[in-house]
């Protein structure tokens, strides 16, 4: 039976391996859920957390606008009626350039269904709007959608030597080989694949494939890394992903490098 989000807390399936094929929304990096129904908040970002994102968590305007402040989103999640700051001056705020967030793609979450207060949303620079309650595999779909539209930054195809991530097949290979991975080594492999050749530090991998919550001294940066690069090169498969001692780590991007 499929969860409907009111107020009511959501139990996706949680899977700790799951195939790339399987893996619903991890072509962005990192959400901000803005809802002032603190279960509501819950529900939605511990749901887009098993489907392989970073999500943080805001339960007013100002809370909001602090995040975005210091933080590139690649989605905000962001309901209308807020405490402080209302979502539409929030909205306001991104799309003038006021925040870090400038570029990110805006889902209004909205108990207002009425035709005006959609078209207020929109007009403010929302990309799409999702009446409350709403199913949780539409929130997911829509934020997938929402993402596919910015071509440069989450193209629904990305190639790297022979590696491939079809963000719009749900797959992940090399050369014929399909990878199995967890949804958070996909993210963190897609991140890589975007920004191929260039050196990534611990602190640049926590801040845009972790959420806030993580602690900035655990090693999970580099068991992840670890992982994934077992698994990206098999037998006699040259290894892509590098370690430079002192700076962080790169996805090679040819074989010279």
């Amino acid at each position: 039976m499929e969860h409907v989000l009111s107020n009511a807390s959501v139990k996706p399936p949680c899977e700790h391996g799951v195939s790339a094929r399987r893996l619903s929304s991890v072509s962005s990096m990192r959400v901000l859920v803005v809802e002032d129904e603190v279960d509501l908040a819950h529900a939605v970002a511990t749901g887009l957390r098993r489907e392989g994102y970073a999500v943080d968590v805001a339960n007013d305007g100002d809370a909001a606008l602090e995040k975005l402040g210091y933080t590139e989103y690649d989605v905000v999640c962001l309901d209308l009626t807020l405490p402080k700051v209302d979502g539409t001056e929030v909205c306001r705020r991104i799309r003038s350039g006021a925040t870090a967030s400038t570029g990110a793609r805006i889902l209004m979450l909205t108990a207002r269904d009425a035709v005006a207060d959609r078209v207020k949303g929109l007009d403010e620079g929302a990309d799409d709007y999702l009446v409350k309650p709403f199913a949780f595999a539409e929130l997911t779909a829509r934020v997938r959608t929402l993402l596919r539209r910015d071509a440069g930054r989450t193209g629904a195809v990305l190639h790297v030597g022979d590696l491939t991530l079809d963000t719009a097949r749900l797959v992940a290979s090399r050369g014929d080989r399909e990878l199995d991975l967890t949804a958070k080594e996909f993210a963190l492999l897609r991140y890589f694949m975007s920004r191929a050749g260039e050196v990534l530090s611990t602190e640049d991998l926590l801040e845009h494939v972790w959420d806030e919550f993580t602690d900035p001294f655990t090693n999970t940066v580099r068991v992840t890394v670890g992982t994934l690069r077992r698994k990206l090169s098999v037998a006699d498969e040259p290894p892509l992903i590098e370690t430079l001692i002192g700076s962080g780590y790169r996805l090679r991007d040819g074989p010279d490098q």
